[in-house]
């Protein structure tokens, strides 16, 4: 276990309709560039953490080249085998990565494209917490807001006490074995990593995140993203 090494699968083949635009959202510019291409830049900067960086695409794909000039780079690659689904893009993606020699005990990390706002000390906290674990963890934000449960009217029914529900963030971190066998037991439904993985009995651990590592999914998420990648330009005073 001591020789595994730790992968990037960054799922990119939404088309996001949520967010409106002529584009997929991760194609769509934030703060002056794609929004996929932030993303990138926080697994970059710890690009010798990593053995691979892979960007999952659907097959024909024909706005990634442009939103991304010169990808792939040493160490990443471009997989065209996005599937219909989230859960089916990510287990093409780790057949891809085991295909091109990653380990069933290696680890990897699937982030979302749309969570551009995630920063390289947040991955690496992910890293220390989860790298002699046994089954691996994700990135959480404790629930800060009232929860409620809505009757199919749009009328409230019940309050959910809030002291145990975390918001789920990526990336998620699990060996890519594992991984693989459970989305392939839980099927397209399921809508994250640790969903499938909770599906085989085991319980992963939750990593404090951050309310910034939001994932951009309505319009009005495009301006507040680009508020904070401006201000993480501004000079400290």
């Amino acid at each position: 276990m001591s020789s595994s090494r730790f992968h990037v699968l960054i799922p990119c083949a939404g088309t996001g309709h949520r967010a409106g635009g002529a584009l997929p959202k991760q194609y769509q510019a934030v703060a002056g560039r794609p929004l996929i291409a932030h993303t990138l830049d926080a697994f970059r900067v710890l690009e010798g953490r990593f053995a691979s960086i892979a960007l999952v695409v659907s097959p024909g794909d024909a706005d990634v080249a442009a939103a991304l000039p010169g990808f792939p780079l040493a160490g990443e690659r471009l997989l065209a085998v996005g599937g219909p689904t989230r859960a089916a893009t990510v287990r093409n993606g780790l057949h891809a990565l085991r295909e091109h020699g990653a380990g069933a005990h290696d680890w990897v990390l699937v982030h979302d494209a749309a969570r551009c706002l995630v920063t390289p000390s947040q991955i690496e906290a992910l890293i220390a917490a989860c790298e002699h674990d046994a089954v691996g963890g994700l990135l959480a934000h404790r629930l800060a807001d009232t929860l409620k449960v809505a009757s199919p009217e749009g009328r409230v029914t019940s309050t959910l006490m809030r002291a145990d529900k975390w918001l789920a963030q990526t990336p998620q971190m699990f060996r890519i074995g594992m991984l693989l066998d459970a989305l392939e037991h839980a099927g397209d439904a399921v809508t994250d990593e640790a969903g499938a993985v909770e599906a085989l009995g085991l319980a992963p651990l939750l990593v404090p995140g951050s309310a910034q590592n939001f994932k951009v999914t309505f319009p009005e998420d495009f301006e507040l993203a680009e508020a904070v990648l401006l201000s993480r330009r501004s000079p400290t005073p």
